[in-house]
C-alpha cells in the first residue's frame, strides 16, 4: 500500500527478514514507519528469531539501534531473538562503540543466519 516503504518483512518458517531498501536509513519518517512495520509483523507473525540485513546500507541514524532494541525487547517475551547481517565495517564499530555487539548476535550474511540459531554471547 505504502510505495515508500523503507524495509521489506519476509518469513521464512519461524524466522523473520527484514531488509533495509536503502543504503542511507536517517529519514525520521521512513525509520517510524520501519518501527511500525517490524511491530505489527512481530506481533501478527510472533517469529522465533529476526535477522535484521544490511545488505547495501552504508550509513543509519542512531534511530536505528533504537528501532532495533525496540524489536529485541518485543522478541523476548515470547522468546525471540534478534539478529543482524551483513553489517559495513563502519557500521559494525558503531554496534562495538555503544557496547551493542553484546546484546545482538551477528553474522556475515543472511544465509549463515538463517542457518545458525541465534545466541546472546
Amino acid at each position: 500500500m505504502d510505495a515508500k516503504t523503507s524495509m521489506d518483512i519476509v518469513g521464512e518458517g519461524d524466522v523473520a527478514i527484514a531488509s533495509f531498501k536503502s543504503t542511507c536509513i536517517c529519514d525520521v519518517e521512513e525509520i517510524r514507519d520501519a518501527s511500525a512495520q517490524i511491530r505489527a509483523y512481530i506481533q501478527s507473525h510472533k517469529p522465533d528469531k529476526m535477522i535484521f540485513d544490511f545488505s547495501g546500507v552504508r550509513f543509519f541514524s542512531s534511530q536505528v539501534l533504537g528501532l532495533l532494541l525496540e524489536a529485541r525487547a518485543r522478541l523476548q517475551p515470547q522468546g525471540g531473538t534478534a539478529a543482524v547481517c551483513a553489517l559495513d565495517g563502519q557500521l559494525q564499530r558503531v554496534f562495538r562503540i555503544t557496547n551493542l555487539d553484546r546484546i545482538f548476535t551477528f553474522f556475515p550474511d543472511r544465509q549463515a543466519a538463517l542457518h545458525e540459531p541465534a545466541s546472546h554471547s
